[in-house]
């Protein structure tokens, strides 16, 4: 069996960052996966990429754009219809604030 890379103090201090608590049965679950992880990356890492041009994405360049318009006029009376209260056309909510 190779050699893990993943500790299990490694796996614990995720799972404290995780704020998780793992059994010992979790915990190496987690480190095999973990190891898992990281060999398909260092397999990634064996790729010929030097004919790939560098890129940022991958899809189409740009942002689809629409024009900036109002499509939806809001309608006082229907946004209050179901208010507890409402007072002058406007939601009626208990001060808090002294």
């Amino acid at each position: 069996m190779a050699q893990s890379k993943i500790t299990l103090e490694q796996v614990r201090h995720v799972a404290r960052l995780a704020r998780i608590e793992l059994s010992p049965q979790e915990e190496e679950h987690l480190r095999a996966d973990m190891d898992q992880i990281l060999a398909y990356v260092d397999k990634l890492g064996e790729l010929d990429v030097s004919a790939v041009e560098p890129t940022m994405q991958v899809g189409e360049s740009g942002t689809p754009m629409r024009a900036d318009e109002v499509t939806n006029s809001p309608d006082p009376e229907a946004m209050l219809a179901n208010a507890p209260a409402r007072e002058r056309g406007y939601f009626k909510v208990p001060k808090i604030i002294e």
